[in-house]
C-alpha cells in the first residue's frame, strides 16, 4: 500500500525560501509518476511540478518556474520541492502525489496527508 508523508511546511515572509520532503513507500509501479500539488482556501487543488520516469523532464506550473524545483533521491524513496523566492499567491496546503504513468500523463492515486506554506508580506 502507498504512503506518502510530506513535511517541511511553515510560515515564511515574501522572499523566503522553504524546502517540502515527501516521504514514500509502497510505490511497486514500474513506470510511476510523483509531483507536488497545492490547495488555497477557496480555491481547486492545482499541480505545481512533476517528475516521470522514463526519461521525461520535470515539468512546472507557469506560476512557479524559476523559483520552485522538484526533486527525487530514489535511494531514500524521497521527493522534495525547493521552494525559492515565496510570495503570499503560494499560500496553501501542498501535497505530494503519487501514481503510475497514463496514456495521457499521470494517473495520480495515491496522496499525502499534506503541509501547510503560509507566505505573509
Amino acid at each position: 500500500q502507498v504512503h506518502l508523508v510530506e513535511s517541511g511546511g511553515g510560515s515564511v515572509q515574501t522572499g523566503g525560501s522553504l524546502r517540502l520532503s515527501c516521504d514514500t513507500s509502497g510505490i511497486t509501479y514500474n513506470l510511476y509518476c510523483m509531483g507536488w500539488f497545492r490547495q488555497a482556501p477557496g480555491k481547486e487543488r492545482e499541480g505545481v511540478a512533476g517528475i516521470r520516469t522514463g526519461g521525461f523532464g520535470p515539468y512546472y506550473a507557469d506560476s512557479v518556474k524559476g523559483r520552485f524545483t522538484i526533486s527525487q533521491d530514489n535511494a531514500k524513496n524521497a521527493l522534495y520541492l525547493q521552494m525559492n523566492d515565496l510570495k503570499p499567491e503560494d499560500t496553501a496546503v501542498y501535497y505530494c502525489a503519487a501514481g503510475p504513468t497514463g496514456r495521457q500523463g499521470c494517473d495520480y492515486n495515491s496522496w499525502g496527508q499534506g503541509t501547510q506554506v503560509t507566505v505573509s508580506s
